[in-house]
């Protein structure tokens, strides 16, 4: 049995508020009977993308199983990579912050999709001819494909206008590549659907919820609502069986 805890979105600043919501996951990881593999974190790791709130991330989440961490759109390239070292292993320098991490018996293909000083995500034609590369290599074990945006439209008024946008040609990508998953996060949603014919698995908001166009509104009026529980994703994959995975939110 191998398990990725997956969180997204903690949006650390400095406040007590978001450091407070982020411990609640990992004071629940720290009460395992068994530790997890490895914990992924998929994308807006700061919420201003400064030096300090790297520093934060990098306090807050030195856990004992191996930490992967990947940019969102209120990330910023330089600054995560001077504050993240140990969690960050990237060529080259500034933006994208292209990874590919072997952990135990799984490989992470982790995609920078965010656009530097912009919202939405897109994948350049380097990035793709990046991705394709890499997915052809021989591995073996499962293989897991992690971005910030994931490649759906939420049907939400303001989410959608920070959709991953181009899609077609990572569709073509990732067509008859030995990808077990596409893990995601940036809609600050549990979101279970598919994508090119591989599940597409979203962590829920750490910092967050957005509540959907139908549902009742934030309570303090925003887009987001602060006072939902937050929560991760835990993914098991069992050589031979189906990949599953059970959201939790800590209280």
């Amino acid at each position: 049995m191998y398990v990725i805890a997956h969180l997204s979105d903690p949006h650390l600043d400095g406040s007590e508020e978001a450091r407070s919501r982020l411990r609640r996951i990992t004071a629940y990881l720290s009460g395992f009977t068994q530790p997890v593999d490895v914990v992924l974190v998929t994308g807006d790791l700061a919420d201003h993308g400064s030096e300090t709130e790297y520093a934060e991330v990098a306090s807050e989440l030195a856990l004992d199983p191996p930490v992967l961490m990947l940019p969102g759109n209120h990330d910023i390239s330089a600054p995560l990579r001077a504050g993240l070292k140990s969690c960050v292993e990237a060529a080259g320098e500034g933006h994208p912050v292209h990874q590919v991490r072997e952990v135990g018996a799984a490989r992470f293909v982790l995609v920078d999709s965010t656009v530097p000083g912009a919202d939405h995500g897109l994948l350049s034609a380097d990035s793709l001819a990046w991705l394709d590369g890499v997915l052809r290599e021989p591995f073996d074990g499962p293989v897991f494909v992690a971005m910030h945006h994931p490649p759906l439209d939420l049907h939400h008024p303001v989410m959608d206008q920070w959709k991953l946008t181009e899609r077609e040609g990572l569709a073509e990508v990732l067509t008859g590549k030995p990808v077990t998953a596409i893990l995601t996060g940036h809609l600050h949603n549990a979101i279970v659907t598919s994508f090119a014919g591989f599940p597409v698995l979203g962590a829920p908001g750490i910092r967050s919820t957005v509540p959907l166009s139908f549902e009742p509104p934030s309570p303090t009026g925003s887009l987001v609502d602060p006072l939902a529980h937050p929560g991760l994703a835990l993914h098991i994959y069992i050589p031979g069986e189906p990949l599953q995975t059970i959201y939790r939110y800590p209280r």
